[in-house]
């Protein structure tokens, strides 16, 4: 994915984020971990790699949201995104 694409997804993101957060059966603290990254779509000059962790823990956040447990389809996917996050921060 090229670093424009993965600035649209991020952005398209963070409007499905809003929406949640508000949604008053949303914990808004599911996203302060995406919220500490300080890594905006709209901050360009930051790097691929820390716009793709962003994606990767926001994308855990907003499946989190949606998920009944951890066993549900959101959930598997909420955990898979987390692996992501992790793998994408360790090569930073």
């Amino acid at each position: 994915m090229h670093k424009d694409e993965l600035l649209e997804l991020h952005e398209q993101m963070v409007v499905i984020m809003e929406h949640f957060r508000s949604r008053e059966e949303v914990d808004s603290a599911l996203f302060e971990p995406y919220e500490q990254l300080a890594v905006d779509p709209s901050h360009v000059h930051k790097s691929k790699s820390e716009h793709k962790h962003a994606v990767f823990v926001l994308g855990n956040a907003l499946a989190t949201a949606m998920s009944d447990d951890e066993f549900s389809n959101a959930g598997r996917v909420g955990k898979r995104m987390q692996e992501l996050a992790d793998d994408a921060e360790s090569k930073l």
